[in-house]
């Protein structure tokens, strides 16, 4: 097959070669894109007097056609014509006859390929903002019903404090709105439009890359067209932001898996995210969980990936940036997919409120309130702090708890203490009275869940 580009060549490429140069395999996943993107340059090409309007025409309804024949799964691609684009040419070829070969005027594939990426960021960006959305909603939803269910919290994975459940789902509530912002923000640096900076240097053509960018439905063109062909930036940037929300999920799913655990028993996963053993009857395994956490690992390196590739590229195009595509394609299906699963995961989970409350009324998580209460009693917080460590000790050599200290005793250590200590040693009482903002008391965490759904409502 001779190639489009082929008339300065002699030779022919082997076809080894030709498959170890094509990008078909992948960037087809842009045919949608790469079809906009003519029919705006070909309206372009239209309004500026470039091409005739029976041209432009032609072009359009070759194009429109070829869009129908792709949602209907009838094109067929090949590697003998490299890419999507000389792909969608060649094809226009065969519908419309040669006009199709005007519509490559005052364009080259390094705009056109640039054109593809940005749409198609663009596009995935909102679908991601969307699933984001709908994990915060979910989030919400459940720390609404466990205000007042109370767990552990930890630090170095040890028993710290008694915290509301509903507070600790509403820190990943914050985290994944941080995700959102990200990801909306990033959305001034995709939504440029490349096109019409042609090879790297402009054209000679009398072309309106405003016209041709608001009929993409792009906020600004790109200012210098060296810049607009080379630039990878909004990619790595979306991969970067990929990779955090990607770090927020396997984080919760490194929990998921602990509190499903027969040591933890805090939730139980809904049958249609675990899986069996082949050999062991008993086993009800957290794999969806897992494969989030998993996934996180692919996601960085497509980050990583393409920084590697792109650190050492002079301007303007280079061939290394085919390799910029296939991360971003695997990226964002694996981070859908990932925030559909957790949702699902979240929304249909059993939550053993009683076992989680428990957790926290055999153990030492009380021991701040402890001294507290002292400090409130007029003695120094860094003395309280002693007398209760010493007393934590004790109580570890004798097998019990604080709140299993008898009042005598506790009079012996501190005449200050009262009977109403044990009320302040519950774990109820220890995060309902947490009142600080953003705490964990319940009144702090009805004000987040508050504002979040005010935020959600926005």
């Amino acid at each position: 097959m001779k190639k489009l580009w082929g008339g300065r060549f002699d030779g022919k490429n082997e076809a080894w070669i030709d498959a170890f140069g094509a990008s078909i395999s992948f960037d087809q996943k842009m045919a949608q894109q790469d079809i906009k993107g003519s029919l705006a340059h070909a309206k372009m090409l239209g309004h500026t007097g470039i091409l005739t309007e029976d041209e432009v025409n032609k072009i359009t309804q070759g194009l429109n056609s070829l869009e129908k024949k792709l949602e209907d799964n009838q094109l067929d691609f090949t590697v003998a014509n490299e890419d999507i684009h000389l792909n969608i040419e060649a094809l226009l070829s065969q519908e419309i006859g040669p006009v199709a070969g005007k519509l490559h005027t005052a364009r080259s594939r390094n705009d056109q390929v640039a054109t593809d990426m940005h749409l198609y960021l663009k596009e995935t960006v909102e679908v991601v903002s969307d699933k984001l959305y709908a994990l915060r909603q979910i989030l919400v939803e459940q720390a609404q019903e466990n205000i007042e269910t109370i767990m552990p919290g930890y630090t170095h994975m040890q028993h710290a404090q008694p915290i509301s459940f509903g507070q600790h789902l509403m820190a990943y509530y914050q985290m994944f709105t941080r995700d959102e912002q990200r990801f909306a923000e990033s959305l001034s640096r995709i939504d440029l439009s490349p096109l019409g900076a042609a090879a790297l240097a402009g054209t000679t053509f009398p072309i309106d890359r405003t016209y041709a960018a608001k009929e993409l439905g792009f906020a600004k063109t790109y200012a210098n067209s060296l810049d607009a062909v080379s630039d990878r930036d909004f990619i790595v940037e979306y991969l970067s932001n990929a990779s955090m929300t990607m770090m927020h999920l396997s984080r919760f799913c490194e929990e998921i898996i602990l509190w499903c655990s027969h040591e933890f028993n805090f939730i139980e996963l809904s049958d249609t995210y675990s899986t069996g053993s082949s050999i062991m009857p008993q086993k009800k395994n957290p794999d969806m969980a897992e494969l989030i956490r998993g996934k996180t690992g692919r996601v960085y390196g497509d980050l990583f990936q393409l920084l590697t590739v792109m650190k050492g590229l002079p301007l303007a195009y280079n061939k290394d940036f085919q390799e910029d595509k296939e991360g971003m394609f695997d990226t964002s299906e694996t981070l859908i997919h990932c925030l559909e699963i957790m949702a699902g995961m979240l929304k249909t989970m059993k939550i053993h409120k009683k076992t989680m409350q428990q957790a926290t009324e055999k153990d030492f998580s009380n021991a701040t309130e402890l001294a507290d209460y002292l400090a409130n009693k007029g003695v120094p917080f860094r003395q309280a702090h002693e007398i209760v460590g010493k007393l934590v000790l004790d109580c570890i050599h004798k097998g019990i708890y604080l709140q299993d200290i008898p009042l005598a005793d506790y009079q012996k250590i501190a005449v200050e203490i009262e009977d109403d200590v044990y009320d302040k040693l519950s774990s109820e009482t220890a995060v309902k009275n947490r009142h600080s903002l953003g705490g964990t008391g319940f009144d702090q965490v009805l004000i987040q869940i508050k504002t979040a759904k005010e935020e959600l409502a926005k």
